[in-house]
């Protein structure tokens, strides 16, 4: 028989497996010290326009470890790699929390001439030429366009909105969200989703001229 420390390690060690199965961490920004700014070492900058990273801030907000990211008629976007870590076959629900400081006035996700907001996370399906046929899907708060609303963006074709938060009701609030990202895709694209490549964070205002602030914790994705 086995010793009953060998058969303890190993079911320690079996539930340590499915604990890890169960939840892939994208983020939660605690490796980063509290006020360094600047793009987070393990995130890859954006490749168009001119982002402002110095405007990112790591933070401790009432004990909650977050990214403070401002804008000021600009944007900025980063881009985690989580190809070959995510499999939405385990993990289908995307988790975060963030929280909404300043909102673009005018912002509507859904006009090119006002697409700006102040919380966005995009899961990102990249296709070549990626360009023209990627699969992206942004997750925002929205200024004035009501929870529920998916559109594709007018400014570029390649990225479907889903608001998930709108206006100014839970501003200064610490908010989670969860959405089942297979679903969504399903919703959109008419089929089962590939294992996405890239997470993207986001912040601009540059299209409405205005401003926008605002803090994102811990990103996940999570079993049903």
């Amino acid at each position: 028989m086995r010793p009953r420390s060998v058969i303890v390690a190993l079911a320690v060690l079996a539930l340590a497996t499915v604990a890890t199965a169960a939840e892939v961490l994208i983020e939660d920004w605690k490796a980063y010290k509290v006020g360094s700014t600047g793009l987070p070492d393990a995130w890859k900058a954006q490749n168009w326009g001119t982002p402002n990273y110095q405007n990112l801030k790591i933070v401790d907000d009432d004990g909650r470890r977050a990214l403070h990211m401002k804008s000021a008629n600009d944007s900025s976007t980063i881009n985690r790699d989580v190809k070959g870590k995510v499999h939405l076959k385990d993990t289908p629900i995307l988790e975060w929390e963030w929280k909404s400081i300043v909102l673009p006035k005018g912002g509507n996700s859904c006009k090119k001439a006002t697409d700006d907001q102040a919380g966005q996370i995009f899961v990102v399906w990249p296709r070549f030429p990626e360009q023209v046929r990627s699969r992206i899907i942004g997750y925002v708060w929205d200024t004035t366009q009501p929870v529920g609303t998916i559109c594709k963006s007018e400014k570029t074709g390649t990225v479907t909105y889903v608001v998930v938060r709108s206006g100014s009701g839970d501003l200064n609030k610490w908010v989670a969200e969860t959405r089942n990202v297979v679903e969504d895709f399903k919703k959109i694209y008419g089929e089962a989703p590939e294992d996405p490549a890239i997470l993207s964070a986001s912040i601009d205002s540059n299209d409405t001229g205005t401003t926008s602030e605002a803090m994102i914790g811990a990103i996940r994705f999570k079993s049903q």
